[in-house]
């Protein structure tokens, strides 16, 4: 990690702690080159805080169920305490991380999470009907976009974490349980 971090980057920090009494360890991670930083912290506000058709709950749901096809141990810890925080409901949490398919989930969830799953494990055969099964439930164009994005992003972030042995902090382990 940079030291001493940048004055903008520690502000960034220090929000952190005030709201989720911690740093992340990605955020650490990350912070060895401030540019990557920013770059990773810009992307991961805009999709997962932004403004979408889809909840900020169902965008967890997505993080969840790519790192558990991926079996990244940090997103798993991570986001399954966003699930759990988020839904209220610490079954639901457990479920996604394990297997979805357990859970009792709408036809708008179902098909987010069938179509996340196909382009985490073969996203060069998602096809036309794919993206219109999605339309079927509700989702629009631009929801398909996010969904995709989100997608993306957490293969990306998953295949880091776990190539440098990136580990989860000791405190989502007893979140909203």
């Amino acid at each position: 990690m940079v030291d001493p971090l940048p004055a903008e980057t520690q502000k960034y920090f220090d929000i952190c702690m005030e709201k989720l009494g911690m740093v992340p360890n990605v955020l650490k991670a990350n912070a060895f080159d401030i540019a990557k930083l920013n770059a990773f912290t810009a992307m991961y506000n805009d999709l997962m805080l932004a403004d979408s058709g889809l909840s900020k709950l169902e965008r967890e749901m997505i993080a969840v169920v790519v790192s558990s096809v991926n079996k990244c141990f940090y997103c798993l810890v991570a986001h399954g305490a966003a699930v759990r925080q988020l839904s209220g409901d610490p079954t639901l949490g457990e479920m996604l991380v394990m297997n979805w398919r357990v859970a009792a989930l709408d036809a708008r969830q179902t098909a987010m999470l069938t179509f996340a799953e196909k382009a985490t494990v073969a996203s060069a055969t998602i096809t036309e009907d794919d993206r219109q099964a999605l339309r079927e439930v509700g989702f629009s164009d631009r929801d398909i976009w996010d969904i995709a994005n989100v997608t993306g992003f957490f293969n990306m972030s998953n295949r880091v974490a776990s190539a440098t042995g990136m580990y989860p902090n000791d405190e989502y382990h007893a979140q909203a349980r």
